[in-house]
């Protein structure tokens, strides 16, 4: 029988040293990332303006938030 335990605190995402499937395990962490933002910013586009007034950003300015560049001193001019 072979038990399989995790470290407390331990990453389960892959170190960047590990190697050819350390590689292809962050390429694909990427892939499923970039999915998931693009994925979000459909989402946000299809909303309309006044729902995302509520939440606090323009429709320029999905992108920026979704990607983790939305400044939010910004918001003071809206």
């Amino acid at each position: 029988m072979t038990t399989i335990s995790q470290t407390a605190g331990r990453s389960l995402r892959p170190s960047s040293s590990g190697g050819f499937f350390g590689a292809l395990a962050n390429a694909a962490h990427a892939l499923f990332d970039r999915l998931e933002r693009r994925s979000a910013v459909k989402t946000l586009n299809e909303l309309d303006d006044h729902a995302l007034r509520d939440i606090g950003i323009t429709r320029s300015q999905i992108e920026d938030a979704v990607y983790g560049q939305f400044k939010a001193e910004l918001t003071r001019y809206l």
